[in-house]
């Protein structure tokens, strides 16, 4: 029986299914891991909960290249998430990886998962609406919001901007609570 030598490109076509198989645990991997990474401001979501995490893909190269966007630009925990994904990729073992600013499009509240809103909800500030006029009306006091905590529509804007700029706070005038709105942007 003779040895049967492949050149470069025909070794890459044999492995091209155990590669592809490879490139798809990686960014599954990698997927599960930016999930387990915190919001720094509000822990109660994952940067993949607030939509944060624009792609994650395998270049030519196969290196993993992950597409991160700040909510808005001049974010102040924009750099902490990005540290943070880098450590949760570094510790995960995803092999090599590239964390990219993704700038344009600019990221929307329209991207918050439909579990990023129920824990929204849960830890006490009401999820964006959608709608932007629905918006102009919550903060011209038009539109009221249910309290996160007793669901009483007896509600006022205290201010338009709470404990950050995406936030806007509001107060309960049945169970006198203060709570958070996240904006549309």
């Amino acid at each position: 029986m003779s040895a049967v030598t492949l050149g470069s490109e025909e070794r890459r076509k044999a492995a091209g299914p155990v590669a592809a198989h490879a490139a798809a645990a990686r960014v599954a991997a990698a997927w599960r891991l930016l999930a387990s990474v915190e919001d720094p401001e509000i822990p109660a979501l994952s940067i993949v909960d607030l939509g944060l995490v624009r792609f994650v893909e395998v270049d030519a190269g196969e290196v993993l290249q992950v597409g991160l966007s700040p909510t808005y630009v001049g974010c102040p925990a924009t750099e902490v998430i990005r540290r943070s994904a880098q450590d949760a990729l570094r510790q995960g073992g995803v092999g090599g990886f590239k964390v990219i600013n993704v700038l344009s499009p600019a990221w929307s509240s329209d991207w918050i998962t439909a579990e990023g809103r129920r824990k929204l909800l849960e830890y006490g500030i009401v999820p964006p609406d959608q709608s932007v006029s629905n918006m102009r009306e919550v903060l011209r006091g038009t539109r009221l919001l249910a309290c996160p905590r007793c669901q009483s529509l007896d509600t006022e804007v205290v201010s338009e901007f709470g404990s950050t700029p995406c936030k806007a706070l509001h107060r309960c005038r049945t169970c006198l609570e203060p709570f958070e709105y996240f904006k549309c942007i």
